[in-house]
């Protein structure tokens, strides 16, 4: 009996050990950036006021944390709580942190209001990444950065934000449009460049309006992945911040989510380490 029950001790730890270490069970490593009760980690920025035509009433912002519109609140939707943002006056949400090398997940879905001069037109947000400098370096309302485009037909789309710069593999569409393609030949978007600050994703993933979106965005080094509902569709080099004529590079920084006219949702914000931009993703 001693023995049988010696040989029960040391085999149980082995079962326990065992246990956490079998093979392909995933350890979860993603970290929330929206806490579902409040705008924690985040800070609010509303640039200069408009009218509905689209005509700027002044130059003065309303600026760092004052909301008076209530564009950015947490509200309950069929039963969750979720990031709505009206849309009604230009701006955004920007994370008080600074990010590198991540993968970073959030899901997405138009409401029906939509303001002043983008009353008529697609419904329009964006995630801003490697987000450096002054609040409202661009028109007045957001910080240098990258942009992950998000708007009706257009998501996954890039614009270079107040001297975002990348080198991305295009085929010429007309004069001034550029659509992503991996066969295609090296182009350099940024507001100062012949091709623009404005290249076009490669196919449209969006679902239909109403409906949730997942919007991936891989980060690692000076590379970038834009991904729609697990589809690649922009693969982005060498990103970098135009400097006194010279592009530097622009590898880290906060993340934005603008208010641009639109009422839209946003939840399930989260962010992981990303050790290197998984191979498959990059030759899609």
């Amino acid at each position: 009996m001693k023995k049988m029950k010696v040989l029960f001790l040391f085999v149980a730890p082995c079962i326990l050990f065992f246990a956490f270490i079998i093979p392909g069970k995933k350890i979860d490593k993603w970290v929330s950036l929206f806490n579902g009760k409040d705008f924690t980690g985040w800070d609010t920025y509303l640039g200069p006021l408009f009218d509905s035509s689209g005509n700027k009433i002044n130059d003065n912002p309303i600026g760092l944390n004052k909301d008076p519109n209530h564009v950015f609140t947490v509200v309950d939707l069929n039963g969750e709580k979720v990031i709505r943002i009206s849309g009604e006056n230009f701006g955004g949400i920007a994370t008080k942190k600074e990010f590198e090398n991540y993968h970073l997940q959030l899901q997405f879905k138009w409401g029906q209001l939509r303001w002043g001069a983008k009353k008529n037109k697609k419904r329009d947000s964006g995630l801003l990444y490697h987000s450096v400098g002054a609040q409202g370096a661009d028109f007045g309302f957001w910080m240098r950065s990258q942009e992950f485009q998000i708007e009706e037909g257009n998501c996954g789309d890039y614009w270079g934000v107040a001297g975002g710069a990348e080198d991305i593999k295009t085929i010429k569409k007309s004069d001034s449009e550029y659509v992503y393609n991996p066969a295609g030949a090296w182009n350099t978007f940024s507001e100062k460049s012949k091709t623009g600050r404005h290249c076009i994703k490669q196919t449209d993933a969006e679902k239909p309006s109403g409906e949730w979106n997942i919007v991936d965005l891989f980060v690692h080094g000076d590379t970038s992945v834009h991904m729609i509902n697990g589809k690649v569709v922009m693969v982005l080099y060498h990103s970098g911040q135009l400097e006194n004529g010279k592009i530097i590079p622009l590898i880290k920084g906060g993340l934005q989510i603008q208010s641009e006219g639109a009422e839209v949702y946003y939840k399930d914000i989260k962010i992981e380490t990303l050790s290197e931009i998984p191979l498959k993703f990059l030759s899609e």
